[in-house]
C-alpha cells in the first residue's frame, strides 16, 4: 500500500488517569487488562497500522463516566494534547440548569473542543429513558447551542434511538458503535430491522466502532464483522459512516491495530471517496473538525482501495 497524506481519524476512543480519576466501571474483573491509565502518548505509540496508506491524524476523545469534572479535564487535555481535535462529554440532561452548565463548559477552558454530549443509555432500564420529558428537555438546551449527541445504546434499546430521531430531527445524531449488534449471538436480524428504521433519518450517521468487542474476544474473524459492515455500508452509505477504535477498550478482542487490519480489509473495493468519507469526511464534517487539506483529498480519491 502507497503510503499516502490524507489523514486518518480515530472519531471514537478514550483516556483515563487512575491516578486523577477513578473509573469505577473498570471494577468488573473482565476488564482487568486495561484497568490501568491511557494517555494520548499511549495512543499514539499504539495506533501503528495504517489504514488504506493512511496514519492517525486526529481523534475524538470520548468521556466514559457521569461525571461533570471528567468532562472539564478532557477539554482541558483537549486545548493542550494536538492529536484531540474534539471532545464528546457529559452532562445531566435531566437537570433543570443543563443550559447553564453547557454554557459554563463552553465558555471554560478547552471549552471550543466540545463538540457533543453523550450519556450511558446503555445502563438504564428505563425502556423510554430518551424519551423522558426532562431528557427530551436536556437535549434541547443541547441542541440550541449547536452541539451534537451520541447515541449510546446496546441493540434491544435501538427503538429509544428510532423515536429520538423521529422527535429531533435537527439535533445530529451518531450511533456510537453501530447500536451493539450481538456479533457473538450470531443473530442480527432484531438489530438490522431497527438500524434500517435509525438510518432512514438523514440527520443520524454511524460510528464504525465498539463491533470487535461484541464478538467472541477470542474467536472473532473479519467475516464475523463484515456482516455488521455491510449492513451498515448499504442502509447508511459510506458518507454517513465514521471510523472509531474504541481504543483501549479494544484491547480486551485485539487492540488498534489488529481492528484497522480489520477495517482496511472491510474497504476492500471501495472508492478513494468512499474511504476518505469513512475515515476522516464524516467525522471532520460532525465534529466540525478542521477540514482536511486540497492535496490529501485528491490523494484520497486518487484510486480504488485493494489489500
Amino acid at each position: 500500500m502507497t503510503p499516502t497524506t490524507a489523514p486518518l481519524i480515530d472519531a471514537h476512543h478514550h483516556l483515563w488517569d487512575l491516578d486523577q480519576r477513578p473509573q469505577p466501571w473498570l471494577d468488573d474483573p473482565a476488564l482487568a487488562t486495561i484497568r490501568r491509565t491511557f494517555t494520548p502518548d499511549g495512543l499514539r505509540t499504539t495506533a501503528t497500522r495504517p489504514i488504506a496508506g493512511r496514519r492517525l491524524h486526529s481523534t475524538v476523545a470520548v468521556q466514559c463516566v457521569p461525571d461533570v469534572p471528567e468532562t472539564e479535564d478532557l477539554l482541558a487535555l483537549a486545548e493542550r494534547e494536538p492529536l484531540i481535535g474534539a471532545v464528546v462529554g457529559w452532562a445531566d440532561l435531566t437537570s433543570p440548569a443543563i443550559g447553564d452548565l453547557l454554557d459554563r463548559l463552553l465558555a471554560g477552558p478547552g471549552g471550543t473542543y466540545l463538540r457533543s454530549l453523550r450519556h450511558l443509555v446503555q445502563g438504564e432500564t428505563d425502556p423510554e429513558w430518551l424519551q423522558r420529558p426532562d431528557v427530551e428537555r436536556g437535549l434541547a438546551a443541547v441542541r440550541d447551542r449547536g452541539l451534537c449527541y451520541d447515541v449510546l445504546v446496546r441493540s434491544h434499546q435501538l427503538d429509544q434511538a428510532v423515536r429520538l430521531a423521529e422527535r429531533f430531527p435537527d439535533l445530529p445524531q451518531v450511533l456510537d458503535h453501530a447500536g451493539k449488534p450481538p456479533i457473538a449471538d450470531g443473530d442480527l436480524a432484531d438489530w438490522e430491522r431497527q438500524v434500517r428504521l435509525l438510518a432512514a433519518h438523514p440527520h443520524v450517521v454511524c460510528k464504525v466502532s465498539g463491533l470487535i468487542t461484541e464478538a467472541d474476544h477470542e474467536k472473532w474473524t473479519v467475516d464475523d464483522i463484515r456482516a455488521v459492515w455491510d449492513v451498515l455500508l448499504s442502509v447508511f452509505g459510506p458518507g454517513r459512516l465514521m471510523f472509531g477504535s474504541d481504543w483501549p477498550v479494544a484491547n480486551l478482542a485485539g487492540g488498534w491495530n489488529r481492528w484497522a487490519a480489520t477495517v482496511d480489509a472491510l474497504l476492500d473495493g471501495c472508492s478513494g471517496t468512499e474511504i476518505h468519507a469513512v475515515l476522516a469526511g464524516t467525522a471532520t464534517a460532525f465534529y466540525r473538525l478542521p477540514s482536511v487539506p486540497e492535496e490529501a483529498e485528491v490523494t484520497a480519491d486518487s484510486a480504488t482501495h485493494t489489500i
